[in-house]
């Protein structure tokens, strides 16, 4: 379950908004995490605090498909991105580093700055605490819940393959 207070954004928030190509050098996630939205919004990451969820509107992460874009969200301290869309490249990278994409048009039109909303990703649910209100977004897969459970596509695949491993070395004994 994630909970945490409303960060809103609208329609259109590309990778150069997320994190200036300016920062493209740096590669700690807190440090990019500084950084975080500040062309558009130059207080956000002072603003947010561990847990807290972005919201946005219709093609969030749309542009370049820099990695470090959801990197900076990550070490901004959000927790979930719930959007009424998401650009596949941006969706596909918050994935590979366990950052939690929720695409939910309904959840993201009616959620207000500072509200709290309650995610949970096994059921799809969400909950907008302030507004007593409830949203059915798809679930993740169960291999996108391990992946995200491992900490991204990196860990997942080093726990796979020690697996493997760990079996292989059975067998031979």
């Amino acid at each position: 379950m994630i909970r945490g207070r409303v960060h809103k954004f609208a329609d259109n928030v590309d990778t150069d908004a997320i994190i200036a190509v300016k920062w493209a050098g740096l590669t700690d996630p807190k440090e990019l995490g500084k950084h975080c939205m500040e062309t558009i919004d130059p207080g956000f990451a002072g603003r947010v605090q561990p847990g807290d969820i972005l919201v946005a509107g219709r093609n969030f992460g749309c542009g370049s498909s820099r990695e470090i874009a959801p990197w900076s969200i990550k070490g901004a301290g959000i927790a979930c991105v719930v959007a009424e869309s998401f650009a596949r490249i941006f969706f596909r990278n918050g994935i590979n580093i366990s950052l939690p994409l929720v695409q939910c048009a309904e959840a993201a039109q009616a959620a207000q700055e500072g509200d709290i909303l309650e995610i949970d990703l096994a059921s799809g649910e969400i909950r907008n605490q302030t507004q007593g209100t409830f949203f059915q977004a798809s679930p993740y897969p169960e291999f996108i819940q391990e992946l995200i459970r491992a900490g991204g596509l990196v860990q997942y695949t080093r726990e796979r393959l020690a697996k493997v491993d760990s079996q292989e070395m059975q067998r031979e004994r």
